[in-house]
């Protein structure tokens, strides 16, 4: 995909080559005042360039912000691009940690993605590899036992002649070396400096430490050594930009990662069994999601249900998935995305950051270990995936989407979500969380079961709560009220009246050429409205009503009816209808002329 690239050397080496131009034309940068987001309300998109655009390039990438701008995500957090070694790779094997991987595009077109994010208000995270390196490397060849690629001879300045941790690929930094720590120190500054990068995600931040173990259980263990290399490395960047996103993929034992968040680092926090066995339909407890939780004083815990290491969601709910309820069958696709969306509710109004791994927001089915030729296998981890934007076409998979568009509008726009008192009560099928603000209270309810529930939601107050996705409001005046909740069933309540999103899906404002809808009244209703239209000639004539989901709730008419003004009742309390919750639908009349829609409040 480079353009105009050199042609290699033949006859001449056979080793990379490097290209220096001289007198090169700096990038003229568009965005020089970006204002990050405040740490607590990141909502993280993580994805790999090869496997997110057909093209693999930063170019497409810009062609995709429209995409991600509309998801409401703050962060784009891309897999390593440094140079690496091979042609296509995850990127975890890094050899000139200078360079941009030229199999991507060239430099300029990756600054021209950063600045067109900076442009929409979206962050730069790129995720980077300290941790290791491998013989393409020249930190390697100029000090290897057999003068080429590797192994380190005892006199490298950079590399452990032996790995210093059990989880170690390729050869192992030293970083108790002062060369190490300046080669870190002038690499993260070159990326910030010249290339105006937001953050770093570390990979493999555990093995920072000298003290040698082949016992993973004793690596995880607290390290002083390993803390205070952070520690020195943190306050490095802090001297040129005290506001750039630190990540580390930790995942040590919780009293050194508490250290860790209490001196500014944000650290993965992999939930994606737990969240796995909650869509699933089995029992599952959440709380490990939660900062608090961890006994942390700052919201630093970047929770996630998916990263490119595990498993995806959809793929076991689809295998495995609760079916003890015929009427309610996890496995079933369009339940399992809407177990999807309830499990969304439960991980990004958290407080505290947050991630989504590329393609989650469509219910992304392939396995991790997807092979090329459609099989399922372990040895194919890193293989291409099946890039599926087709996924939005798909009338479910695009109301999961606009789900966590809405989510994700919730978390970023609104100072709720940076608040510190709240209850995380997530270990039932059952689960809450209950936010307490100056700005605003927020409660959100969720079952997690197969099978229909009735929970107290914990509001803080009597009076008037507003139902963020049903566009509607309630008046509580018992707090001990108990609400019956379908399985899978997700309900967001504030105290302050919001601007209802828009997550219907399928459905076609049409001019009615046919005839006119004449409306529904009354409107809003609490126990039925009449539903009027005027057809200008005889039509097979159907009249439905749908969730703000897109979904059928009750069909009310099907067959011919001759010209003239038509009238149909909806009895909100009429037969299955007497669970019906509180918010907007959409009346749906569908004749052989076209469609037209219109909406209507239900208030019990």
């Amino acid at each position: 995909t480079y353009p105009n690239l050199i042609d290699y050397p033949v006859g001449m080496t056979n080793e990379i080559v490097s290209v220096l131009q001289t007198a090169q034309q700096p990038y003229n940068w568009n965005v020089d005042d970006f204002q990050r987001p405040p740490k607590e309300r990141l909502v993280i998109y993580e994805l790999l360039v090869r496997d997110f655009t057909a093209l693999h390039t930063y170019q497409s990438l810009i062609d995709t912000l429209d995409y991600l701008d509309d998801l409401g995500i703050n962060v784009v957090q891309l897999m390593p691009i440094q140079e690496f070694e091979g042609n296509e790779s995850w990127g975890y094997n890094p050899s000139f940690f200078f360079a941009v991987d030229k199999y991507y595009g060239p430099a300029d077109d990756f600054k021209a993605f950063v600045d067109e994010c900076h442009a929409r208000g979206i962050a730069v995270i790129i995720d980077i590899v300290f941790n290791h390196s491998f013989g393409q490397n020249p930190q390697v060849r100029m000090y290897s036992e057999n003068g080429a690629a590797g192994p380190p001879t005892a006199e490298n300045p950079w590399l452990n002649v032996q790995a210093q941790h059990p989880f170690n690929v390729g050869y192992d930094y030293d970083h108790s070396s002062v060369h190490t720590q300046q080669f870190m120190e002038r690499n993260l500054r070159h990326w910030v400096e010249n290339f105006k990068i937001d953050g770093f995600r570390f990979d493999l931040s555990k093995g920072f430490t000298q003290n040698f173990t082949s016992n993973v259980g004793a690596w995880n263990q607290y390290d002083q050594s390993r803390v205070d290399n952070w520690i020195r490395i943190r306050n490095e960047v802090y001297n040129y930009d005290d506001q750039v996103y630190l990540i580390l993929e930790h995942l040590g034992d919780n009293p050194e990662e508490t250290v860790l968040a209490n001196n500014g680092f944000m650290l993965w926090g992999n939930i994606n069994h737990e969240y796995n066995e909650a869509t699933m339909g089995y029992n599952s407890n959440l709380n490990w999601a939660n900062y608090q939780s961890r006994g942390w004083n700052n919201p630093n815990l970047v929770s996630y249900a998916e990263s490119h290491d595990e498993e995806r969601l959809m793929y076991k709910n689809l295998l495995f998935g609760n079916s003890s309820n015929s009427a309610h069958d996890a496995k079933d696709l369009e339940v399992a995305l809407s177990r999807m969306e309830t499990a969304a509710a439960f991980n990004i109004p958290l407080p505290g950051p947050k991630m989504i791994w590329q393609f989650g927001e469509l219910g992304y089915d392939y396995s991790i270990n997807h092979c090329p030729d459609g099989t399922v296998n372990e040895n194919c981890r890193t293989s291409n995936k099946p890039i599926r934007w087709d996924y939005y076409d798909v009338a479910e998979r695009q109301r999961l989407y606009k789900v966590y568009a809405a989510l994700n509008k919730l978390k970023t726009e609104n100072d709720a979500f940076s608040s510190t008192n709240y209850n995380w009560d997530v270990a039932g099928q059952g689960k809450r969380l209950i936010i307490e603000h100056l700005s605003m209270d927020v409660v959100i309810i969720g079952n997690f079961g197969v099978n229909a529930i009735s929970m107290i939601p914990g509001f803080t107050q009597t009076g008037t709560w507003y139902d963020y996705f049903a566009g509607a409001s309630i008046i509580e005046d018992n707090l001990s009220n108990a609400f019956l909740l379908q399985p899978g069933e997700y309900r967001v309540y504030t105290t302050v009246e919001l601007e209802t999103p828009d997550i219907s899906v399928g459905l076609e404002e049409i001019a009615f050429e046919g005839g006119s809808f004449l409306g529904t009244y009354p409107n809003p209703f609490s126990d039925f409205t009449q539903i009027s239209y005027q057809l200008d000639s005889p039509q097979k004539t159907t009249v439905r009503v749908l969730d703000m989901q897109g979904r059928v709730v009750g069909e009310l008419f099907s067959g011919n009816q001759t010209a003239g003004q038509h009238m149909i009742t909806w009895s909100a309390n009429a037969n299955s209808r007497t669970n019906l919750s509180n918010g907007i639908y959409l009346i749906q009349l569908v004749t052989d002329s076209g469609v037209a829609t219109s909406k209507v409040v239900y208030q019990r």
